[in-house]
């Protein structure tokens, strides 16, 4: 009998890799982590990951990059199974709780976005990376917003990608205070839903 040869998945193997980096990265920091430190979380060899990634810093872009992969990903999965109501509002408050540091999948994603930060100063090549993503992201809560005002629910005056930086801003300082334990998940959501009632609840009378 021939013997078939297994088939390998290798851009769930390329993800495996990635998600290890994650997590040893929100503990370590970039510094810390290793192809070795990588090989050992993600139960492979120290040849195989890097027949994936020639070097550490290969794989760290493409971690990086594969993140924004991931939120999109989430969202979409929740949406098609109905978790989140397609209105501009759920979908708003559905984008900013997967990047917020709600739980420790999430603490590890945001962790690592911080990690990124620190050596994009130093490093350009990883500042595109991390950023790279953040225009078009500005853009969605904008569309969002504007689809809000055609549907009444918030006001035709407001600026829609003013109020697209606003609530960036807020996303970000709230993830800051839940890392650092200023304030929990549940009350950094309760700000978010704040800003959102106000914003979607804006819209003139008549």
């Amino acid at each position: 009998m021939v013997k078939v040869p297994k088939q390998v998945d290798h851009a769930a193997r390329r993800a495996e890799i990635a998600e290890a980096l994650t997590r040893l990265t929100a503990t370590r920091g970039l510094e810390g982590v290793s192809l070795r430190h990588v090989a050992a979380e993600a139960g492979m060899s120290m040849g195989l990951v890097q027949h994936y990634f020639k070097t550490k810093d290969e794989m760290l872009l493409f971690a990086i990059e594969r993140r924004s992969q991931v939120y999109e990903e989430r969202l979409k999965a929740r949406l098609e199974t109905g978790e989140v109501p397609s209105t501009p509002k759920s979908i708003l408050r559905a984008i900013i709780a997967e990047i917020l540091p709600l739980d420790e999948r999430r603490r590890g994603d945001w962790l690592m976005g911080v990690a990124f930060f620190i050596r994009s100063i130093a490093d350009p090549s990883f500042g595109v990376a991390l950023t790279e993503g953040v225009p078009q992201l500005f853009e969605l809560f904008a569309v969002l917003i504007r689809q809000g005002q055609e549907a009444g629910d918030v006001d035709k005056s407001a600026d829609a990608m003013h109020e697209a930086t606003i609530l960036w801003a807020l996303a970000d300082s709230q993830g800051t205070n839940i890392v650092m334990k200023h304030r929990t998940p549940d009350e950094a959501m309760s700000t978010v839903d704040y800003y959102l009632d106000r914003l979607f609840g804006s819209a003139p009378a008549g």
